[in-house]
């Protein structure tokens, strides 16, 4: 009841067809070709082109990464005051306790 089942390997069903030979080729160097003299000036143009729809999308994605960073940086301090009052708490009623003794 409680032995384990090894899988199998199945066997491959079908012709399978022997690999390829891959025959090794000479590398034979050449001589570069002459850089041409005409060459075409570079524009002037900046790599990236903002649309108002891409600065709309970058200022509106900017706001949401602000938006979620504030809201956990708020709740760690939160939860850090809460901590900080709890021990408080928990330290004056050990010194009031410990003073009645």
């Amino acid at each position: 009841m409680f032995r384990p089942k090894v899988p199998t390997m199945p066997q491959p069903t079908g012709l399978t067809t022997p690999p390829a030979v891959v025959e090794p080729t000479a590398v034979t160097p050449h001589a570069p070709a002459p850089a041409s003299t005409a060459a075409t000036p570079a524009r002037n143009r900046p790599a990236v082109q903002l649309t108002p729809g891409t600065v709309l999308a970058l200022v509106g994605g900017g706001t949401a990464v602000v938006l979620v960073v504030g809201a956990v940086l708020v709740s760690m301090l939160l939860a850090v005051a809460l901590t900080a009052a709890s021990v408080g708490v928990c330290a004056l009623t050990v010194r009031s306790v410990i003073a009645r003794r």
